[in-house]
């Protein structure tokens, strides 16, 4: 293999979507919105479409227009019982216990919530580092210079060496952008939005073996 580090995203990439657990952090975005900010109902979808095609994230949409408190915003969006949406997968951790390369979590999200879903994932020690959305601050995926800050992190400087796994394609098509080798996990998948897919863990060391 000739890869020495692989980012994995974390919401809807290490669990699947139909746990429905983004979801419910997606509606706690808008009952923050709604409550905490006092933004009218009907206009908060479109607001947030917005900042996250425009910032990349919600919070960057949120945190530059509105001077909102960034922790409060995590805290409050993350506060859910975690064990009614995750359950561990032997398999998916045999294989990334397998994995002969520094593996770190990259994500939009911030650590307080990545330790608690790598927790109820049973995932934890599996992983050397996370990168948060504080860690790569003022920046966010899809964002060239976050996978920089990434990489400096990993003690990476080749990012031919570097996998980026994630559920999001214009995540996976930035990570190319950046040289990085990037796999889409999801079904549905071209050559451009990335260079490889899955949906069965599996499924990866072959994908990563093969290059």
């Amino acid at each position: 293999m000739r890869f020495t580090t692989i980012f994995f995203d974390l919401d809807d990439t290490l669990y699947p979507p139909t746990t429905n657990l983004w979801l419910a952090i997606k509606q706690r975005m808008n009952e923050f919105m709604r409550e905490r900010m006092n933004i009218p109902v009907d206009e908060i979808p479109a607001l947030r479409e917005k900042y996250y095609l425009q910032y990349g994230t919600t919070l960057k949409g949120l945190e530059k227009h509105h001077n909102i408190n960034v922790e409060d915003f995590l805290a409050y969006v993350h506060d859910l019982p975690l064990g009614n949406y995750l359950t561990p997968n032997p398999t998916q951790r045999e294989v990334i216990a397998s994995l002969p390369t520094r593996n770190l979590i990259f994500t939009n999200a911030d650590i307080p919530h990545a330790e608690r879903v790598l927790a109820a994932l049973n995932l934890r020690d599996l992983f050397s580092n996370i990168v948060d959305v504080t860690t790569v601050a003022p920046y966010c995926k899809p964002m060239p210079e976050s996978f920089d800050i990434a990489m400096k992190v990993a003690g990476e400087t080749d990012p031919s060496r570097c996998v980026m796994i994630d559920d999001l394609r214009r995540t996976t098509r930035a990570a190319r952008e950046a040289g990085m080798f990037s796999i889409l996990c999801d079904n549905s998948w071209s050559m451009e939005d990335a260079d490889a897919h899955f949906t069965d863990w599996n499924e990866l060391v072959e994908i990563l073996e093969a290059r």
